[in-house]
């Protein structure tokens, strides 16, 4: 006869959720200790910074002798250059008129990584982008609308020290009588060329208000975000939404603010049938948004294949059934499955802000050529929604 298993009370799940929350202090007792605020340490030679800038090595050191960029930094021992900071390639870019800006009149982008179903890649996704975007000379803003914060916390912020809910997250501008404008919660990176609007775990209060809100004021919930974005988006190029991955009322505003959606999937048979799922309750709740007004077009909604390892031939097969299904949807790129993007995500860091001997592997540089295929298939998707690009396009062959 088997032993009668007792109940687990709630004072034993309160136990359980100490014991959890101890563990995320420890883990971020290490990240975020004293003296070790994140600063962006990646340094560029004078031939990557002359491919990123469009520009050759001369030009730039012939700029460096006329005055027109400043003399660059040397090292005393062997009167070697110490390599360019991303803020000085940016100033190069300025210089030498290579921005990559949209146009004034151009519509900024801003995109979703959205998907209803947790562990897809979803937050990993928005962060390596960002950046992406960022190491070309894009203006980025990054917004974090998932109360678990991660994509906050590899931005360098303690979730439950840095950031206020009442101040700094979204939490006010969606209360009724909240500010006019997103401008409160913009905050400067270490990242150049990066804006974030941080999160924490007060932000899902919002649900709960929002829900009982919708009944008496759907166009106020509705429509609340997407008027934020607006109120910033001149600032920037490209505008990232990390949404929670759940269907709630800020899952339902983000859908609302975003112009172009990115939908992270993994290969396998639980998580494609959540991928379809979304896909089906997407269709349904974009019909709802119309209903109460609320109808929104997206330059482009691809599906990204995330977390592919091609060692297992049952991702194979399954990518093999993503591109047929969906052959015009599907990314050509895929967020492969790599140990350097968690080894990195461990320490709350990113593949794209690694230095030093780990770079060189060969598992690195893998890593680092998955992660710009993507970002390079994304950033065509967001020139082509920007007349000002179109020539260029035309000329490289691309449109």
């Amino acid at each position: 006869m088997n032993p009668v298993v007792p109940p687990v009370t709630l004072e034993e799940l309160s136990v359980l959720s100490r014991r959890a929350s101890t563990v995320i202090e420890r883990l971020r007792e290490r990240v975020f200790a004293p003296g070790t605020q994140k600063k962006l340490e990646v340094l560029f030679n004078v031939r990557s910074a002359a491919e990123m800038v469009g520009r050759s090595e001369k030009a730039i050191r012939d700029a460096e002798a006329d005055g027109r960029l400043p003399e660059p930094t040397k090292d005393a021992a062997t009167n070697r250059r110490n390599g360019y900071t991303l803020a000085e390639v940016n100033r190069m870019r300025e210089v030498f008129g290579t921005s990559p800006h949209r146009a004034p009149e151009d519509p900024p982008l801003v995109m979703a990584v959205q998907n209803f179903k947790g562990g897809v890649g979803k937050s990993t996704l928005v962060v390596h982008l960002a950046q992406y975007f960022a190491l070309k000379g894009y203006r980025v803003c990054v917004i974090d609308c998932d109360s678990q914060a991660s994509t906050t916390a590899v931005f360098g912020l303690n979730p439950d020290v840095d950031v206020d809910e009442d101040e700094d997250t979204l939490y006010p501008f969606l209360q009724h009588g909240g500010p006019k404008t997103l401008h409160y919660a913009l905050r400067a990176t270490y990242w150049p060329g990066i804006a974030l609007i941080p999160a924490n775990l007060g932000l899902y209060d919002a649900e709960y208000e929002f829900a009982a809100r919708m009944a008496r004021d759907p166009a106020f919930i509705l429509d609340r975000l997407r008027d934020g974005v607006a109120s910033i988006a001149d600032q920037f190029d490209i505008i990232l939404l990390d949404p929670p991955p759940a269907l709630g009322m800020l899952s339902l505003s983000v859908l609302r603010a975003a112009n172009a959606l990115l939908i992270p999937a993994p290969p396998n048979n639980i998580d494609f049938a959540s991928t379809a799922h979304f896909l089906k309750m997407m269709e349904s709740t974009l019909a709802e948004l119309a209903r109460h007004g609320g109808a929104r077009e997206y330059s482009f909604v691809k599906i990204l294949t995330s977390k592919m390892n091609d060692q297992k031939s049952a991702h194979q097969a399954i990518k093999r059934m993503m591109d047929a299904v969906f052959p015009q949807d599907m990314l050509n790129a895929s967020l492969k499955d790599s140990a350097e993007i968690d080894n990195a995500t461990a320490n709350l860091m990113t593949v794209y802000e690694l230095t030093g001997p780990a770079t060189r592997t060969e598992t690195h540089k893998r890593c680092r050529a998955y992660l710009d295929a993507v970002g390079r298939e994304v950033e065509l998707l967001i020139r082509k929604t920007w007349p000002s690009h179109h020539r260029q396009l035309r000329k490289e062959g691309l449109l």
